[in-house]
């Protein structure tokens, strides 16, 4: 098989890049190619331990650019999808950009991918786009009710994609995952940015009452969700991937503090985030029951190595840490 990834040097698509030529999920017969703009958080150092690998080709452009993405998905046999903007405190302060690669981006991905006749188009998306939930979980039919700038621009590429499913029959599976966390992750999210700044000496910034709940998902079982949504979802259809530990912010905090040595006194309350939703909690039945998708990484055993991992690779975050200050 040949796949095109988009955002592949990016947290999330470079680790599925990486497990892929590496033979994670079987036999590394599978060519590569990675389409990635390389914006602030896209890093070709990302893809270091497979820059050597046959299968593998990089593509420096964006999705945006029709002409290039017409160009590259002739001979490709699927699309995952991952290239996005994600951050949602930017998207605050400026939508515009999220709307054009998420939105319009999506829809350029779709037209080429069902004129070259594509296999399967796997569509990344966000538990977000749901809003917030008091109690219970999110099944995948559940109405969408995004309340960021950034979760409402990934709600619509999602639409957009299943549209493609109704409208042409392309072969569009959705997968939408909880909030994510590993290696390679770009220091501006909220664990690596805890977790640099409490290596530091920093003070970290906790949102409001820090009652906030999410559910954590490694980023290693969040890919092996993706790749069986490839192998095996069905077309049209929509899978959650979740990692099955809700914490509130301040637990989460907690946890940190304590793998780095550090307590309370390094904690700085600050204002709540504008439209701050309350609780994310996806169901992953779905993908249990139809794929056999259960999480392999516990938070504690996911945690720990995340930390260690960034105690050990200063040189890969230190100078992102410094871009991260210079754009915000």
């Amino acid at each position: 098989m040949r796949l095109l990834v988009t955002g592949g040097a990016g947290f999330i698509g470079s680790e599925y890049v990486r497990n892929i030529l590496q033979g994670v999920y079987g036999p590394a017969e599978t060519a590569v190619t990675v389409l990635d703009a390389l914006t602030y958080s896209g890093n070709r150092a990302n893809l270091d331990p497979v820059a050597d690998h046959p299968g593998l080709t990089f593509v420096h452009g964006d999705i945006c650019d029709a002409e290039l993405v017409d160009g590259l998905m002739s001979g490709h046999d699927a699309v995952v999808h991952f290239a996005a903007e994600t951050h949602v405190d930017r998207s605050i302060t400026g939508s515009a950009a999220f709307v054009r690669t998420n939105v319009l981006g999506t829809q350029v991905l779709l037209d080429a991918a069902y004129r070259h006749g594509i296999e399967r188009f796997v569509h990344v998306s966000t538990d977000e786009v749901y809003g917030s939930i008091d109690e219970g979980s999110w099944t995948e039919d559940w109405p969408l009710a995004p309340r960021s700038p950034y979760s409402a621009a990934k709600a619509g590429s999602d639409l957009l994609a299943l549209s493609y499913f109704k409208t042409h029959e392309l072969d569009v599976v959705v997968t939408r995952c909880s909030n994510n966390y590993g290696h390679y992750q770009f220091p501006e999210k909220v664990v690596p940015l805890f977790v640099t700044n409490l290596l530091d000496g920093k003070k970290v910034p906790l949102y409001g009452d820090g009652l906030n709940v999410r559910d954590w998902l490694h980023v290693s079982d969040h890919c092996l969700g993706i790749n069986l949504a490839l192998e095996k979802g069905r077309a049209g259809e929509v899978y959650h991937i979740g990692g099955g530990t809700e914490l509130t912010n301040r637990e989460l905090t907690e946890m940190l503090l304590a793998a780095t040595g550090r307590d309370w006194s390094s904690v700085e309350p600050v204002a709540d985030r504008k439209g701050h939703d309350r609780r994310y909690s996806l169901s992953i039945e779905k993908i249990r029951d139809e794929l056999g998708y259960e999480p392999q990484v516990t938070l504690a055993d996911g945690l720990a190595a995340t930390v260690a991992w960034y105690q050990g690779n200063r040189s890969w975050w230190e100078p992102l840490q410094a871009k991260a200050a210079l754009i915000k």
